[in-house]
């Protein structure tokens, strides 16, 4: 009876709040302190500003080598890198008590340099801190002792008030199901379920995860650290705050690289489709290196397939999550992600035929369970992503799209367009649009040609709404480009230290 009150109550805030999809680029709820977003005093080209050096830190930063270890695990950088971690306070700035309430923002800094860089990452991605640490081990070290890499756990995730509050059956639910399957009242009942224990489970505090606060947070660090300008890394949907910082302190910007960025043109219709559309190029790119490599993948994309129709008859159990197809993909979608680790996801799916989904689990883990210290990936994903968009699409139209996408994309279409019903339940954003940037000192993109997270096609339409931004496309595959390609690699390292801004268009080989 509950779960039957539960789609009639989804059928009903559904029928109440559906909306078309919003080209709004960005959420933005006034708040305290919005800082000066006045830029009638900027005008024309800007110089690269200089480095600058936070000096008047006022962070109580400590030793935290074995806390970053643990949240690291088996994927620890090999060194004898030095973690430092420290709390910020901020203020939670809820939309129905504005510049109320606290948050703390959990931040590690690793490097020698005076000055600082700041790395923000994608909210369902891995944590900022975790990140930055990575990323140090992978930078020219003369990035690492002319600036000192502070990663960022965004609110809502990691050790900044992690969110976690969809039921792990739920959560197990929503990421299972089939998106092949003609009916989805049980995705519109599993999704209600979740938007109505998140709305139990923040109260008011629901709404104040997003990409709009997420940029305060950082001018509030800036602030902390005594520099006049933010020099930072946007990384994936990292480079939404960073975007959205810059058009709210337009006079605040430092060196600035994004490496991927959303597409600030579509809706999130648009966004899913794309997605869908990238995943499809960037699984060829997957098949193409397995067969170059002698994987143990005969043919990828019929091996998938038959390992979609075998777990139709008979999923996989696991400890907190089944293998069924929808899970599958999500697996499969999550390792496309990170080049580095395709050859585990060609052995994954070998074996996962074989009736073994020990490998795929290890991918979805992250995802939907709370591991050394970090929360699900999932629920921030879920949280910030449907804050950060007022589009809300009914149940029937996303049917449609399903039919429309699986004949356009044919593995992963329905699962992107399924992934539209998500947000449904949730309150929808009040939006207030942005005044377009229209001076800026110069900023690096860096695209990837085979990105399933952010698309190239629409990191380049974000470097256009970028005065004097530089693109660099790099000809690779994976969510990011930075420090798997050389080449982009030393053109940013050559930008942050020495302000050599690249030629725009610059084009990097695979």
């Amino acid at each position: 009876m509950r779960r039957a009150a539960l789609a009639l109550l989804a059928v009903s805030v559904l029928t109440a709040c559906s909306a078309g999809p919003s080209t709004r680029p960005v959420i933005a709820v006034k708040g305290e302190d919005s800082g000066p977003a006045d830029q009638s005093t900027l005008a024309g080209p800007q110089p690269v500003p200089p480095v600058g050096e936070y000096r008047k830190d006022s962070l109580a930063w400590s030793p935290c080598n074995e806390q970053m270890k643990d949240r690291l695990g088996t994927e620890a950088p090999e060194g004898d890198q030095t973690y430092e971690c420290a709390r910020m306070p901020s203020v939670l700035d809820p939309p129905g008590r504005p510049g109320r309430g606290t948050i703390g923002i959990t931040l590690m800094r690793v490097g020698t340099g005076n000055s600082a860089l700041v790395v923000v990452t994608d909210p369902g991605g891995e944590p900022g801190t975790v990140k930055a640490a990575k990323l140090a081990a992978t930078l020219p070290e003369e990035i690492l002792s002319t600036y000192t890499l502070i990663g960022v756990d965004r609110r809502g995730t990691g050790r900044s008030d992690g969110l976690a509050c969809v039921p792990q059956t739920t959560r197990a639910e929503l990421v299972e199901f089939d998106p092949a399957d003609s009916e989805q009242a049980d995705l519109v009942v599993a999704a209600g379920e979740a938007s109505q224990e998140c709305v139990l489970d923040l109260e008011g505090r629901l709404t104040a995860f997003d990409s709009w606060r997420a940029a305060a947070d950082l001018d509030r660090l800036r602030d902390f650290l005594g520099m006049t300008r933010l020099n930072a890394l946007g990384l994936g949907e990292g480079s939404r705050v960073i975007t959205t910082y810059a058009q709210r302190y337009p006079s605040r910007i430092g060196r600035t690289v994004l490496d991927g960025a959303p597409d600030p043109t579509l809706d999130q219709v648009g966004v899913l489709e794309s997605r869908a559309k990238a995943a499809e190029e960037t699984f060829d790119a997957f098949a193409r290196d397995c067969q170059i490599r002698g994987c143990a993948l005969a043919n990828p994309r019929e091996d998938v397939q038959a390992l979609l129709t075998q777990l139709r008859t008979e999923r996989i159990r696991g400890e907190y999550i089944d293998l069924t197809p929808g899970s599958a993909l999500t697996a499969i979608t999550t390792g496309l992600t990170d080049r580095s680790r395709w050859p585990a996801l060609s052995d994954a799916i070998v074996k996962a035929r074989g009736g073994d989904a020990s490998g795929l689990f290890a991918i979805l883990n992250p995802v939907v369970n709370d591991l050394e210290e970090n929360p699900p990936r999932f629920d921030a994903g879920l949280i910030i992503g449907c804050n950060d968009t007022a589009t809300r699409i009914p149940p029937d139209r996303v049917k449609a799209l399903s039919a429309d996408w699986q004949g356009k994309y044919s593995m992963f279409g329905a699962l992107h367009a399924r992934r539209l019903l998500h947000c449904n339940p949730f309150p929808p954003p009040k939006a207030e649009k942005l005044d377009p940037l229209k001076s800026a000192p110069p900023i690096v993109v860096l695209s990837t040609a085979h990105d399933p997270e952010t698309p190239a096609s629409g990191t380049e339409h974000a470097a256009q709404r970028l005065p004097g931004s530089a693109l660099i496309g790099w000809q690779g595959s994976g969510h990011g480009a930075l420090g798997l390609s050389g080449c982009a690699t030393t053109a940013v390292r050559d930008y942050l230290i020495d302000a050599k801004v690249p030629s725009n268009g610059t084009v990097c080989p695979p």
